[in-house]
């Protein structure tokens, strides 16, 4: 009878399991602990990278994404590099979201100068046209989130591929949508009594729920072979 594991020709020994974020050689309390630092410690390294290059301002997208790719090598590969691997990774994503991270700096700029504005003036319209501006920041914020989660699942796509996976995302399911909002008010409140908890961990934490939400739904498109996307329709065929 043919053995149900599988063996690898060169030496005979079945290949070694992925390594998860969860994956502990520790049991009982020891392991748990364990498990519970590294989800807060790696994320916050993680959180630590994104601020150092929000610095540019208008890197923030960028930056986001770059968070979100390392936090998803450690959950699918084990790759405990969240700090470098986003410092790595963030020209990559640069390159291909500096034009949608300019025009949503402009845009939130716009949107919190309103604010001020509006809060300020009596009457009803005023008020009307600020809950309007308080909802669009409310549609934003898990949009752009979602943005830095489709392109940490598919790191070789472009731009406009990853802002439709980003509305389906968000908008085909309200309730994930939902749930990234819900991650992004609650996280800082938790953290707040960590020192820099809210800094570190208000954005890393949402991504990590985002990265969650997303392998339930499909498995990650970088867990396929990394190809160039001139190369991806030979690659295909080769595999197909």
């Amino acid at each position: 009878m043919a053995s149900l594991s599988t063996v690898t020709p060169a030496t005979g020994r079945a290949p070694a399991a992925r390594r998860g974020p969860a994956t502990t050689t520790r049991g009982g309390w020891e392991g748990i602990a364990l498990r519970v630092l590294e989800f807060v410690a790696y994320p916050a390294l993680a959180g630590c990278a994104l601020l150092l290059l929000c610095l540019g301002v208008v890197t923030w997208l960028p930056a986001l994404a770059a968070a979100a790719h390392a936090l998803q090598q450690w959950r699918t590969d084990g790759r405990a590099r969240p700090f470098l691997g986003t410092l790595d990774t963030f020209g990559n994503y640069w390159r291909r979201l500096w034009r949608h991270a300019l025009v949503s700096t402009a845009v939130g700029v716009v949107l919190v100068a309103n604010i001020v504005f509006l809060a300020a003036r009596p009457g009803y319209p005023a008020m009307a046209l600020l809950a309007l501006h308080a909802g669009l920041i409310l549609v934003l914020v898990p949009y752009h989130l979602a943005l830095a989660v489709a392109a940490a699942r598919d790191p070789v796509g472009d731009a406009g591929r990853w802002g439709r996976d980003a509305l389906l995302f968000t908008f085909a399911s309200p309730g994930r949508g939902l749930s990234l909002l819900a991650a992004v008010v609650a996280v800082p409140v938790v953290a707040a009594p960590l020192a820099l908890g809210p800094l570190l961990l208000g954005a890393t934490l949402p991504l990590l729920l985002g990265l969650r939400l997303a392998d339930a739904g499909q498995p990650p498109v970088d867990s396929q072979p990394a190809t160039p996307p001139a190369s991806r329709s030979r690659y295909e065929d080769r595999t197909g």
